[in-house]
C-alpha cells in the first residue's frame, strides 16, 4: 500500500510530476499566469516566463494550457525539449509539432519554412485561430533556433502576430536574448519567478495535502518543521514536494503521527535531497 493510503489521502501530495491540479497559485506564479493569458488573447507575439531550476516553471506552463483549452479557437502546440543541434532538425520538429503535410519526398530547409508560413497564415488568418507555441526548458535554444523564431514572429496582419511564442527557461537565457537586439524588441512579457516564502511555502502544504483528500484532523507538520522546511528549500516549490514527500514517507515508516523538527532535520542530514 502507497505511503499516502497510509495516511488516509487519495492520492499523493506531494509528486513532483507537473500536475495542473496540484499546482499552487502563489502571487508570483499567479501575476504570470495572468499576464500570459493577457498577452495571448491580445497576440502579441513573444512572452518569456523565466526562473531557477524548481520554481515551477513546467507545471506552471500545464496550468497554463490547462486555461487555454477551454477556448474553442485556441490551437495550442508545445515542444519539450528544443535542444536541436542543426536548423533542419529544429525545423523538422516544428513540421512535426504543427502537424503539418510535406508532400515532397526530399524537402529542403526552404520547404519547411514555405510549409511553416503557410500553415500560420492559413490557420491564423483565414480560420481566425489563435497559435500558440510554448517552448520548455527554452535555455536549450541555439542561435539558429532562436532566429527561426525571430523570423517566425515577423508572420503579422495590421493587428496581431500570426504565432504566439512562449518560453519557459532558465535565467541563463536572459543574457542571450539580449544579445539578440532584434529578438529583444519583440518580446512582449518578460517575467520572473521566485521562490516562495514562508507563509507560502507553508500554504502550497496546505493546498497539495487537500488537493490529496486531507479535510480535518491533526496537522502532519508542526510548526517547527515547517520552518526548517522552508529554511532547508529556500521556498523552491520542487525542493518542498520533494522534502514533504521523504518527510511522510518516514512518518509512516515511523509508525507515528506527526512530522516533527527531528524527522525533518534527519533527512536533511541524510542529503536525502
Amino acid at each position: 500500500m502507497s505511503y499516502f493510503k497510509v495516511l488516509g489521502l487519495k492520492e499523493e501530495p506531494f509528486s513532483t510530476s507537473p500536475d495542473p491540479d496540484f499546482f499552487y497559485e502563489s502571487q508570483e506564479h499567479h501575476a504570470a499566469l495572468i499576464r500570459l493569458m493577457v498577452s495571448i488573447r491580445l497576440k502579441r507575439g513573444l512572452s518569456i516566463i523565466l526562473g531557477d531550476v524548481g520554481t515551477g516553471k513546467t507545471t506552471l506552463s500545464r496550468k497554463f494550457f490547462q486555461r487555454l483549452n477551454i477556448y474553442d479557437n485556441t490551437i495550442f502546440h508545445m515542444i519539450l525539449d528544443p535542444g536541436y543541434g542543426t536548423e533542419e532538425l529544429f525545423l523538422d520538429s516544428l513540421i512535426r509539432t504543427f502537424k503539418i503535410e510535406i508532400k515532397k519526398t526530399s524537402p529542403s530547409i526552404l520547404d519547411f519554412k514555405e510549409a511553416i508560413k503557410d500553415y500560420l497564415f492559413k490557420t491564423a488568418v483565414e480560420e481566425k485561430k489563435t497559435v500558440v507555441l510554448l517552448i520548455d526548458e527554452a535555455q536549450k535554444l541555439n542561435a539558429l533556433s532562436l532566429e527561426l523564431l525571430r523570423v517566425l514572429l515577423n508572420y503579422e496582419t495590421n493587428e496581431y502576430k500570426l504565432l504566439q511564442l512562449v518560453f519557459m527557461g532558465q535565467l541563463e537565457l536572459l543574457p542571450r536574448l539580449r544579445e539578440m537586439k532584434n529578438l529583444w524588441d519583440r518580446i512582449s512579457l518578460k517575467y520572473v519567478l521566485n521562490p516562495l516564502d514562508e507563509q507560502e511555502t507553508k500554504e502550497l502544504v496546505d493546498f497539495r495535502l487537500k488537493k490529496a483528500g486531507y479535510h480535518s484532523g491533526p496537522a502532519f507538520f508542526t510548526d517547527e518543521a515547517m520552518r526548517e522546511i522552508y529554511e532547508h528549500t529556500q521556498g523552491y516549490p520542487r525542493r518542498i514536494a520533494i522534502l514533504c514527500h521523504d518527510a511522510l514517507t518516514a512518518l509512516v515508516i515511523k509508525s507515528t503521527v506527526v512530522v516533527d523538527v527531528n524527522i525533518v532535520r534527519e533527512l536533511i542530514a541524510k542529503e536525502v535531497i
